[in-house]
């Protein structure tokens, strides 16, 4: 059931959707003010404020 995996301690209850916003205005922080979000992503820490970039062939092909 679902209800067997949220915490007990009512001062837990809403952490992880807390946290999520937290981490959603970080990264939104850092992609407008042009710094680093620095997060540990498959044991490696990486920059996810630092956007992906595409080739033009690569856009071409995602159409």
């Amino acid at each position: 059931m679902k209800n067997e995996k949220l915490p007990k301690d009512p001062d837990l209850l809403g952490s992880v959707q807390a946290m999520k916003r937290s981490a959603a205005n970080a990264l939104k922080l850092a992609r407008k003010t042009h710094t680093p979000c620095y997060v540990v992503k498959d044991g490696k820490i990486v920059n996810v404020a630092e956007r992906q970039k595409i080739s033009r062939t690569e856009k071409i092909v995602s159409k």
